[in-house]
């Protein structure tokens, strides 16, 4: 798995794939944090990173399936797939490979937007007037939901020989997952909408982003991201990429 890993992260670190992402991802992020009146920390008035952790769920469910559109189905459509399989290597050690580097890669995202905690760390008044808890929960939140969109990413593409159809159901599939159950919910009222909001994504990163750390909200992400993995297992078992 660890060869895998290694070959596939390579793969991305020799293509432009990786500079666009983490580019686009870090400009954007940038442009909200420090830029735009209706969101920049400067004119908000306020030493948190609230602009931040609301757009990156929105830009990693349209970048994440952009790094993992070609996992799968670029092996499939130059006919590799079969010469990978012959491998003295397991499904569930390929699949784990490839999917880990590209959460690697979305991770490697976001180390950077880093600075802008120390810089509004220092900026605040007095220095250090930011809610650290909140903001270690909505990180550890947007790598949760990193993993998540990883996953089914890869999932999509292990469906597919299509790059593009792959990129377009891992968009449909992380919008459904993060905010389909939401919109469901807000039509429905008392315990069923709590329940029905339960189980996308977008309640658990809010408990997280407001630095309550609940082992509930943790395994919730571990589970998606695992039954997607499973998912992608089985759509390789199948073999039915012919």
């Amino acid at each position: 798995m660890l060869t895998i890993l290694q070959k596939e992260f390579n793969a991305f670190l020799n293509s432009p794939v990786a500079y666009v992402v983490i580019g686009v991802f870090l400009v954007a992020t940038g442009l909200f944090v420090w830029v735009f009146p209706d969101s920049s920390v400067l004119d908000y008035g306020y030493a948190d990173l609230q602009s931040l952790f609301n757009l990156a769920p929105w830009l990693f469910l349209l970048l994440i399936p952009a790094i993992t559109m070609r996992t799968f189905a670029e092996e499939k459509k130059a006919g590799t797939m079969e010469l990978l399989l012959t491998r003295p290597l397991t499904d569930g050690q390929i699949v784990g490979g490839k999917y880990l580097a590209c959460l690697l890669l979305a991770l490697l995202a976001l180390v950077p937007t880093l600075l802008y905690y120390f810089s509004v760390y220092k900026l605040g008044s007095p220095p250090g007037n930011i809610d650290s808890a909140a903001t270690v929960g909505s990180y550890l939140g947007l790598g949760l939901l990193a993993a998540v969109f990883s996953a089914l990413g890869v999932l999509a593409s292990a469906l597919t020989r299509d790059q593009i159809i792959a990129f377009v159901l891992a968009v449909v599939a992380c919008f459904l997952v993060y905010t389909g159950f939401d919109s469901l919910a807000s039509i429905l009222e008392g315990a069923p909408a709590y329940y029905v909001s339960q189980l996308g994504i977008a309640a658990h990163y809010r408990d997280l982003s407001k630095g309550l750390i609940d082992s509930r909200d943790v395994l919730y992400f571990i589970t998606v991201v695992a039954v997607a993995l499973l998912g992608t297992r089985l759509a390789l078992r199948s073999r039915n990429w012919g």
